[in-house]
């Protein structure tokens, strides 16, 4: 895959682009990259859509050099992307990625014809100062670029992938590279108010993706059913699967994928 960029004033956002058909924009997590959709994009492609996977700011071929890493910032580059490349797109969020669709969703309706909300924060989970004080102290170098490691490994609880070590080689060289472990670090510090702000305001069709075993929520199956609620939204809870199911089920998660894609493509 040739990897294209976008110029969006402040700095450049990475994209592929693979397919032909209607359009869908996989948005990843935070410290992540755009390949976590390895397992995704085939199969989209081979029912017919165009599929574009970005980079967030920050994260892998995108640049640092940007004044904000939060949910509104990859919102408005999503928008971006779906314009620069024609129009009308179904958006795949996932985890904070998810409060970016949301926002980008409520924005312009006309862009954004639908969500797939994956693992999805679309608001801050229940916490307490000190809590987050420790987490960014976890993130502190020298042993924070090991204890990201070892968190992401721990969000595949069910079937981890099998080249799960390539991808977070990659995931590591990604962060060692110009200030890309700056913008991790700035990113985990995004406030999914935005998000949460917006959810009424949201109109499009919308699949929540959730793993029972997601280590990020205390109840998975509860926050699912809360931006369910709050979306009028349909519902895939994949058994054993952590924050990733794409990636560690995607013989469950694609196929309820396309049929939503098609249902939704077919009615706008």
């Amino acid at each position: 895959m040739a990897t294209s960029y976008l110029d969006r004033g402040e700095g450049r956002i990475a994209y592929d682009v693979q397919g032909t058909g209607p359009l869908v924009i996989c948005l990843h997590g935070m410290g992540d990259l755009r390949s976590v959709y390895r397992f995704t994009v085939p199969a989209l492609v081979a029912a017919g859509y165009r599929v574009a996977t970005m980079d967030l700011r920050g994260h892998g071929d995108s640049e640092d050099s940007f004044a904000a890493f939060d949910d509104v910032a990859a919102g408005t580059d999503a928008l971006a992307l779906a314009e620069h490349l024609g129009g009308g797109a179904l958006l795949v969020g996932n985890s904070m990625s998810a409060g970016a669709a949301v926002w980008a969703a409520a924005e312009r309706p006309d862009v954004v014809i639908g969500m797939v909300l994956i693992g999805p924060f679309v608001r801050n989970p229940a916490g307490n100062q000190l809590l987050t004080l420790g987490f960014r102290l976890l993130l502190t170098k020298p042993w924070g670029p090991a204890a990201s490691r070892a968190y992401y490994r721990k969000s595949y609880p069910g079937r981890p992938p099998a080249d799960l070590d390539e991808h977070i080689d990659r995931i590591r060289q990604s962060l060692r590279r110009g200030r890309h472990w700056r913008s991790f670090v700035r990113t985990t510090r995004t406030d999914h108010t935005p998000a949460r702000d917006r959810l009424g305001q949201v109109r499009a069709p919308t699949l929540v993706v959730m793993g029972t075993k997601d280590p990020d929520w205390p109840d998975p199956s509860a926050e699912a059913g809360f931006v369910a609620d709050a979306l009028q939204a349909e519902v895939l809870l994949v058994p054993e699967a952590g924050h990733y199911p794409m990636a560690e089920y995607p013989e469950l998660v694609n196929p309820a994928l396309i049929a939503f894609a098609r249902r939704v493509i077919r009615s706008a």
